[in-house]
């Protein structure tokens, strides 16, 4: 039977300070292609946690020293995103709203056997998809799959952030396409849609793949965040940009650019490129 999820992308640390019971649950889901390690103890576990990049973490309630409760809730404020599920052999120790409250997704009681912890590992991958999607949708363009100023303005201050912190060059593209209302009135509004998704496809082709990021600005406008981009850099791909934009037909485009400079906050960097695209369309 084909899997929904792909189990060797997901992480799994097992803490049990039986150890035998620890080796015995991380056998019982790599055999089903996870990947996992094991620990004894809650202080192993947060320092394995703190160095490596889990998915889930599946703890025993039960353990001396850091128990289970004081770890779930201290992995779970290091890392909001991580997955927890529970385990216990005391089922009337702890309510299921205990568990809950201190941060893990999910609860089951040992002995239990593969499937029933498969079951809810998967369980927890379908909430994260769904969550992940709709994340998604709200950061998207629906028009052309480019992400929408909402996320622009959020990542811009990121990117700024880690090239102060990092010393990293940074620049930015603004653009919007040249006599766009012209087209619209000339063919339609739906041919004008059709152009605007073009237009984005036009970019991400002219932009380096998984390492600077579109956006749709607003209208006929876009947006280009290039990191570890200096000023020549980023006039290599506004002229890769343009040039796409005059062989795709249709539309042609104003292109600026700015590179940032550490005494600008995003306002002053957004300006910048808006004013060298005004020169641009000029």
């Amino acid at each position: 039977m084909e899997r929904e999820f792909d189990y060797n992308k997901e992480n799994l640390l097992i803490v049990d300070d039986e150890i035998e019971t620890g080796n015995v649950v991380k056998d019982m889901l790599s055999n089903r292609g996870f990947k996992t390690d094991s620990v004894s103890s809650g202080e192993n576990a947060l320092h394995e946690l703190r160095n490596g990049r889990y998915t889930f973490l599946i703890s025993d309630i039960n353990m001396p020293e850091l128990n289970g409760i004081e770890l779930i809730k201290m992995a779970k404020k290091e890392n909001p995103d991580i997955n927890i599920i529970a385990m216990t052999g005391y089922e009337k120790d702890y309510t299921y709203m205990d568990i809950i409250n201190a941060g893990a997704n999910d609860f089951i009681v040992k002995p239990f056997k593969g499937d029933e912890i498969e079951a809810k590992i998967n369980r927890i991958l379908i909430e994260r998809r769904i969550r992940d999607e709709l994340e998604r949708a709200s950061i998207t363009d629906s028009l052309t799959g480019l992400f929408n100023q909402r996320h622009f303005y959020n990542r811009l201050k990121e990117e700024i952030d880690r090239a102060n912190r990092q010393n990293h060059p940074l620049s930015l593209i603004l653009l919007d396409l040249d006599k766009f209302k012209d087209y619209n009135d000339q063919h339609g509004h739906l041919a004008g849609d059709k152009m605007l998704d073009k237009s984005g496809k036009i970019i991400l082709s002219s932009i380096r793949e998984n390492v600077d990021t579109a956006f749709r600005y607003g209208g006929d406008e876009f947006a280009v965040i290039l990191v570890e981009a200096d000023n020549a850099i980023a006039r290599k791909i506004r002229e890769r940009v343009e040039w796409g934009f005059q062989q795709g037909g249709g539309v042609t485009a104003s292109v600026g650019s700015a590179t940032y400079s550490k005494e600008m906050d995003v306002k002053d960097f957004v300006v910048l490129a808006d004013k060298n695209l005004y020169k641009a369309k000029k």
